[in-house]
């Protein structure tokens, strides 16, 4: 009985101490994870994207604040340059000093693709919109940068003020120019038919972008893209846009401060009715709206050129992200794309921009859908400068332009400049 006694004693002090062992165990492996998670080493991730609008920067740092709040020890810091945006990532490039993640801006492969890590392992790939991979992906399957969206750019239009004055959405470049006369003429002048935010020159680079499409690329009859990559192009079939540029100007069809107005101005000029047509992003249509909820703005692709072709969206990508392959914080910049790659986040950042979804597996709620739908069978074209034209190209669009319209040279000189700097920059 005293054996029996002193077993029964034993056992249970043994089960005492393993039980003390064992809630040990668990407080100091609570401790463990609570100590992992405190001590995580802080890493910032350098950002910087074209995203412009109030709207746009809005929606972008509220995924930022749930990322942030999801991932504590990574901090974003996020910047906006605007139009000094290429200037600082040349700058970056050639101190091969890249942010982490960046705004690629249609330039992914020609500009960005040596500095870009591959991202065609990440999840969000298998759901990407066929209509993208030409222009985020190469033959070897790399894939260069996440998009925010898909961009369809064509032409912006007042849908209010046609409707009361009875104009149909134009298909060619001539009726588009037919309905600019139509606007002047009905609103005895107090609307102003095409606006542009000339004091910011790329805004008149968008235009001539934009139409050297349907000009030089989409007719088969007229199609130069082959002479543009080799070098063989005759620039004389360029002077036809800089002529009707000029006509439009000299018609009295923009407005009469193009060279100085501020893009920032169209929104509000648009609500107030006093603007018929631009030729910008997408986004100015809900910016206008919140000036003036009555209204209606309309969206259309960019019109066809020669008799017997279609019109165009041009695009393809508008905002995305990179992340920089020789980033320290690579994996973090990645963590960061999937983050926001979510189907709840791509969403709200596609809406914020006006603009469909890169991904088939996200639907998008925005202000131009009824008008993407309708379109939906029209091809989008990529944005010409980046694949015909060397680097550099935009802006010698920019200063010609205004000067064609300052008058301080004739559509023959744009001409020969084009040719001469095309010339130039490809030799580089």
């Amino acid at each position: 009985m005293k054996k029996l006694f002193g077993s029964i004693i034993t056992f249970a002090l043994i089960s005492v101490l393993m039980i003390g062992c064992s809630s040990n165990n668990e407080v100091s492996n609570n401790e463990t994870d609570s100590t992992d998670a405190s001590n995580q080493k802080q890493v910032t991730l350098e950002l910087f994207t074209t995203l412009g609008s109030d709207l746009e920067q809005e929606a972008f740092e509220t995924v930022i604040a749930a990322f942030t709040e999801e991932y504590p020890h990574i901090k974003i810091d996020a910047n906006y340059p605007g139009g000094g945006y290429e200037d600082l990532l040349r700058v970056k490039m050639a101190a091969n000093d890249m942010p982490d993640l960046f705004d690629t801006h249609g330039w992914s492969q020609l500009r960005y693709g040596e500095y870009v890590a591959d991202l065609q392992d990440m999840a969000w790939v298998e759901h990407l919109d066929p209509a993208m991979d030409q222009i985020l992906k190469d033959e070897t399957g790399k894939v260069y940068a996440y998009p925010l969206n898909q961009a369809k750019d064509g032409y912006i239009y007042n849908a209010s003020l046609l409707d009361e004055y009875g104009i149909e959405a134009p298909t060619t470049f001539d009726d588009f120019i037919e309905a600019l006369k139509t606007i002047k003429e009905k609103s005895n002048g107090e609307v102003t038919p095409l606006f542009f935010g000339g004091g910011e020159s790329w805004t008149l680079a968008q235009f001539v972008d934009q139409m050297l499409t349907p000009l030089l690329i989409t007719h088969p009859d007229n199609a130069f893209g082959d002479q543009l990559l080799d070098g063989s192009f005759d620039w004389s079939n360029f002077t036809y846009l800089a002529e009707k540029f000029k006509e439009i100007h000299d018609e009295g069809l923009l407005n009469t401060d193009v060279l100085t107005a501020r893009h920032s101005q169209a929104a509000e000029l648009l609500a107030q009715g006093k603007v018929g047509f631009l030729f910008t992003g997408a986004a100015i249509g809900m910016d206008a709206v919140s000036f003036n909820p009555d209204l209606k703005v309309g969206i259309a692709p960019t019109p066809a050129v020669h008799t017997g072709d279609t019109p165009s969206w041009i695009g393809g990508e508008r905002f995305t992200l990179a992340a920089w392959k020789a980033s320290e914080k690579l994996e973090e910049a990645k963590l960061f794309i999937d983050f926001i790659s979510q189907p709840e986040h791509a969403k709200a950042l596609a809406e914020a921009t006006s603009l469909p979804a890169a991904l088939t597996n996200v639907s998008t709620d925005n202000y131009f859908n009824e008008y993407f739908d309708t379109f939906s069978d029209i091809e989008i074209q990529p944005y010409f400068d980046r694949v015909f034209l060397p680097s550099g190209m935009w802006d010698v669009m920019a200063t010609t332009s205004a000067e064609l319209l300052a008058g301080t040279m004739t559509p023959e000189q744009v001409t020969k400049v084009m040719e001469d700097e095309y010339n130039r920059l490809r030799n580089q």
